[in-house]
């Protein structure tokens, strides 16, 4: 007989501490950013935009934390895949959803299974990935 143990889904709570925790450590790094967490279905738990951050960047901010969850890896280390000599090099044109191989999305996990995702756009794209690795550390 086996046993199956629940893993408690990314809440609304969680969502705002790797909001916080984000824009937080974009804040003390001078990086106006946009913040966004989704749950383990794609859904929209949180979004926050800085007054002066780029405006594309709650587009970017979005698509990194879909692809980071979409493909259960942090989208940094997924850039290189999608270069012309890549092996998924016809992915974000393949497909009709909002992939971004760009650094700054990673997924969130909680007893090894994937609960959701979080992405930051409006730095340079390290800045973004270390703000949301910032984010995610704050998560415990």
């Amino acid at each position: 007989m086996s046993t199956t143990t629940a893993v408690a889904p990314l809440t609304i709570q969680d969502a705002e501490i790797l909001v916080t925790a984000a824009r937080r450590a974009a804040e003390s790094a001078g990086v106006n950013v946009s913040v966004t967490v989704l749950d383990a279905g794609g859904h929209l738990l949180a979004f926050r935009r800085d007054d002066l951050a780029v405006l594309i960047s709650g587009e970017t901010s979005t698509r990194k934390a879909y692809t980071a969850l979409q493909l259960n890896a942090p989208t940094a280390d997924l850039v290189d895949l999608v270069k012309p000599d890549g092996p998924f090099h016809s992915l974000p044109t393949a497909l009709d959803r909002p992939l971004l191989f760009i650094a700054g999305g990673i997924p969130v996990h909680r007893d090894g299974h994937l609960i959701g995702a979080v992405g930051v756009g409006g730095g340079a794209p390290e800045q973004d990935h270390g703000f949301a690795t910032a984010a995610l550390a704050e998560l415990v």
